[in-house]
């Protein structure tokens, strides 16, 4: 037969795990910028978040690891993957250049977290996908292209 105490210890355990979850602190989260989700045109978009001329953008090849596929059948459903080995990592943001809005994400990292994104993105046409990686003040970009099949904007490619 279980005791009183069994039950007691039960409750405990649970209640606790409840509570801890709860005070977990995030680490990593989206964030809104209504200004710079709203620019339509790509360097105005880029510009929003920071980048105060685009010559200033360093290379991040061998830095980023951007996966897109080649080809996405879907625009609506483009699969990406960010990985930032950049020290110090505080933002990632996403860009498709020819979307009517080109900034897609922007992901903000807290230090001790593996500044690392996969998401699914929607793009209306053939174009480059941007990452922009923000460390210690600092920019850096890569870029990859995707060929849109079929538009996930509401249109045709």
């Amino acid at each position: 037969m279980v005791s009183e105490a069994h039950h007691r210890r039960i409750f405990l355990k649970s209640a606790l795990a409840v509570i801890s979850s709860l005070i977990v602190p995030s680490v990593g989260y989206s964030r809104w910028d209504k200004n710079a989700y709203n620019k339509t045109e790509i360097v105005a978009s880029v510009q929003s978040v920071g980048v105060t001329n685009l010559a200033d953008l360093r290379e991040g090849v061998g830095k980023i690891t951007l996966l897109t596929p080649k080809i996405a059948e879907n625009g609506a459903i483009v699969p990406i993957t960010v990985n930032s080995k950049i020290p110090n990592t505080e933002r990632i943001f996403i860009f498709a250049e020819k979307n009517p809005q080109p900034l897609v994400s922007d992901y903000v990292f807290t230090p001790h977290v593996e500044p690392f994104v996969a998401s699914r993105i929607k793009m209306s046409e053939t174009a480059f996908v941007h990452a922009i990686v923000l460390a210690e003040g600092v920019f850096y970009r890569t870029a990859r292209e995707v060929k849109v099949t079929i538009g996930g904007c509401g249109e045709d490619s």
